[in-house]
């Protein structure tokens, strides 16, 4: 008799238990805390805290400098900083054309974070809905818009930027077009090789099932799961764009000359290398510890954040 019963096929689900079980679809992982999340591994709490600098010293970096950046003292030349030998007021001495070193690596902290927070901000506002569509709908529609991303991204990015510095001109905002341009292409591979995973699993079809539009299960179901890996590619992305900016600056090619920045402290500070090396070792240092920083904070959030390697931990 338990046999038969046994035997007996499971009534066909209700639609009001379709939904519940999308209503409790698995979301990614969510951190108790603000706390927690900073201090969850060294990686995160490094990355962090030179985040956390770089947006604070982009704020109140110029009221702590002593000098005017852009202020020359020809015959101030060549300081050296003040533990090689220099004294105060330029505790990091001074370049070839007596400008206060330390002054202007306090202002180039403004530039770097305002290039790469809003060039991450607008490259994943739109490489992120491109994946999703992609991701989502399969078919002509992805492979059309891969075919797309394909060939944008076969134009080598280094000539693509400095092409369109050189057509539009040397200016901020051109610099983050430029990024904007080459870097969409990253957002939407990614993201739509994470919704293929997603696009596979029970709440979808159950989702689908139910007679939820598609656009409405991208919305509700497929984004949230997809927040990890964005808040990873987001974080990279600023480091990247850092990264771009300091090498056309390098070059001559990124923000105008009367706007303080690394790159070009680099590039002004090399021919003097010898026997005034300083200017150009400080600004790289700034430089690998910010980016290197921002990098480490992108991995330690995605082991945070991403479930599956939460569940493998």
């Amino acid at each position: 008799m338990l046999e038969e019963e046994e035997a007996i096929e499971a009534p066909p689900k209700s639609p009001s238990a379709i939904e519940e079980e999308v209503a409790v679809a698995p979301k990614p992982a969510r951190l108790k805390g603000f706390a927690k999340m900073v201090t969850g591994n060294k990686r995160t709490a490094f990355g962090f805290a030179i985040l956390f600098v770089l947006l604070v010293m982009a704020f109140i970096g110029p009221l702590l400098a002593p000098f005017d950046p852009s202020l020359q003292n020809l015959s101030n030349t060549y300081r050296l900083p003040i533990w090689a030998g220099g004294s105060l007021p330029h505790i990091f001495g001074t370049d070839s054309l007596g400008r206060d070193v330390f002054s202007r690596l306090l202002y180039g902290f403004q530039i770097a974070a305002y290039i790469g927070l809003v060039s991450a901000f607008i490259v994943a506002l739109i490489g992120t809905p491109i994946g999703l569509v992609s991701g989502y709908f399969r078919g002509h529609t992805d492979g059309v818009i891969m075919r797309v991303v394909d060939m944008w991204m076969s134009i080598p990015p280094v000539l693509l930027s400095i092409a369109l510095i050189l057509l539009l001109g040397s200016q901020v905002n051109n610099v983050i077009l430029a990024i904007v341009v080459v870097d969409w292409t990253r957002f939407a591979r990614v993201v739509r090789g994470e919704v293929f995973n997603i696009r596979e699993k029970d709440f979808i079809t159950a989702g689908e099932a139910v007679g939820y539009s598609k656009f409405k299960i991208i919305r509700s179901e497929v984004l949230p799961n997809t927040i990890p890996i964005i808040t990873v590619l987001a974080t990279l992305e600023i480091s990247i764009a850092i990264y771009v900016e300091v090498l056309l600056s390098f070059v001559g090619l990124g923000i105008p000359t009367s706007v303080v920045s690394w790159g070009a402290m680099i590039a002004e500070g090399l021919p003097y290398l010898q026997f005034d090396p300083w200017p150009t070792l400080l600004s790289l240092m700034v430089v690998i510890l910010i980016v290197v920083g921002i990098n480490l904070l992108g991995d330690g959030l995605r082991e945070q954040l991403d479930p599956r390697l939460q569940t493998i931990r």
